[in-house]
């Protein structure tokens, strides 16, 4: 497998996004390595999308890594308690991410379970506050190189166009008919899935 270079993350979004699917993260850390294979996602496009932070090109000191350069980490806490993770796609001026809804557990899966208190496999990472947990990743990331040492994507497997279900987001009920947008890519029968609708 080989590192993904920036080539793969400045073009469409909504390519990138299914993509991604297939796809292994790595973490390196002070207390070890996790990654896993990339299982669901969903595409945020700033423009045009309510459902995204840069709705309709909003810049502001949380979503300026977005209108940055892709191939970089775009970070951000919900509910005040969890960090999802967003990985910034197309060129540079365009607010545009995918988030990383779950992940299927590869390397360091007892680090995983450490962080996360659980020996529930399953569960460990479906999810995205779960595998920002589970993969040690936090505000501290945001903004980060994706072709730098520390965090970053490899080739992992291709996941064929008939294996990828395209669904509505998740818990975006406030954003107008962006929320039916079909943005949500998950491999289909994989168990690693969040369990949204």
């Amino acid at each position: 497998m080989r590192k993904l270079e920036r080539s793969f993350y400045d073009r469409g979004t909504l390519d990138i996004a299914k993509a991604l699917l297939g796809k292994y993260i790595i973490h390196n850390t002070t207390d070890g390595r996790t990654s896993g294979k990339i299982v669901e996602v969903e595409a945020y496009i700033g423009s045009k999308d309510a459902a995204s932070h840069a709705y309709n090109d909003k810049y502001t000191s949380r979503t300026k890594v977005m209108f940055g350069q892709g191939g970089h980490v775009y970070v951000y806490l919900i509910y005040g308690i969890y960090y999802c993770l967003n990985i910034v796609t197309n060129k540079e001026g365009y607010p545009e991410a995918v988030l990383i809804r779950a992940i299927e557990p590869i390397d360091g899966i007892d680090l995983m379970k450490k962080r996360r208190g659980t020996d529930k496999f399953l569960n460990l990472c479906s999810g995205p506050g779960k595998l920002c947990i589970a993969m040690g990743i936090s505000k501290v990331q945001n903004g980060i190189d994706l072709c730098g040492e520390n965090l970053y994507l490899l080739s992992g497997e291709t996941i064929s166009p008939e294996c990828i279900i395209s669904t509505p987001r998740i818990n975006i009920d406030y954003a107008k008919e962006a929320r039916n947008y079909p943005w949500r890519f998950i491999i289909k029968d994989n168990p690693f899935v969040s369990k949204g609708k």
